[in-house]
């Protein structure tokens, strides 16, 4: 693919816990606000339909990433006008529930991922409501080829690493990531910030990270949603603890000078990787 240029919006918002109609609402207003922007691809946070902790609530505000059901027929049609990144609570054909996040282009399903990772710790317990998701894949768009983690997931860094090497450019990192009053030595807003300059720093990938606002009982959504280019340069930065509409131009000839004074993905070698990690399996096999 040629040289590439659009506009990125992060639709950093305040969902309603627990109603779907009045987040879905809040959802068609920013994508009418970003098109008038000129927007060609808008993102919102993990669970921005929903909201975040729901405890059982999630069985009941569940949807089908399927265009029969009519909170998700909306979202393909407002994709008609642009390209939207939406996560919700989604239930399968046999009552199974995960965190979801899908790209949705020119009214259809492009790409769904189902969160893998589920916190159990501190005030965090998923896995007692959602099933894990079982892969990561990257994927392509009229934008080029991109990989699209929720939260957890990016804590990992097998994860994004596998999407690189699938051929992501860029890395989509969806979170619903509160402040916990703990002090800045374990500031949780700059420790993901870390993390996503560090990702776009060791992959020479673009890195949009897209944070709510908000307060819920695990604590305050602090915003502060990003975009770093491939050489870890800042391009784009929202505001703390106040819903915004974030916008930033994505050049994919940045990728070029980057890859050419930093060759990490020239250089990274996928086969030793995959040969030692079967050697670690295989260990632990053994002795399990």
């Amino acid at each position: 693919m040629g040289r590439m240029k659009f506009n990125v919006g992060l639709g950093q918002i305040a969902p309603v816990l627990g109603d779907v109609a009045a987040n879905l609402q809040l959802h068609l207003e920013m994508a009418a606000a970003a098109v008038e922007r000129g927007v060609d691809l808008l993102i919102f946070p993990e669970l921005a339909l929903t909201g975040y902790q729901l405890g059982d609530r999630a069985f009941d505000v569940a949807i089908r990433a399927d265009a029969a059901d009519p909170t998700f027929a909306a979202l393909l049609d407002a994709s008609r006008r642009l390209d939207l990144v939406v996560s919700f609570v989604e239930v399968d054909e046999r009552y199974r529930h995960t965190i979801t996040a899908a790209y949705l282009s020119n009214g259809r399903l492009v790409h769904r991922h189902r969160k893998i990772y589920l916190p159990t710790y501190g005030a965090f317990n998923e896995a007692h409501t959602f099933a894990h998701g079982d892969r990561a894949r990257a994927f392509d768009t009229r934008f080029g080829r991109m990989g699209l983690l929720v939260c957890e997931d990016f804590w990992h860094a097998g994860l994004p690493y596998l999407l690189w090497q699938d051929g992501a450019d860029i890395l989509l990192l969806l979170s619903a990531s509160a402040e916990h009053g703990l002090g800045e030595s374990v500031s949780t807003s700059e420790k993901v910030l870390a993390i996503n300059r560090a990702y776009a720093l060791l992959f020479t990938d673009f890195v949009i990270h897209v944070n709510r606002v908000g307060r819920e009982a695990v604590g305050d959504f602090w915003g502060g949603s990003t975009v770093y280019g491939p050489d870890a340069s800042l391009l784009a930065e929202g505001p703390r603890h106040e819903p915004a509409l974030v916008v930033a131009e994505i050049d994919s000839d940045a990728l070029r000078p980057a890859r050419r004074l930093l060759p990490l993905l020239r250089d990274e070698q996928p086969d030793l990787m995959r040969r030692e990690l079967e050697r670690i399996a295989y260990q632990k096999s053994t002795c399990d």
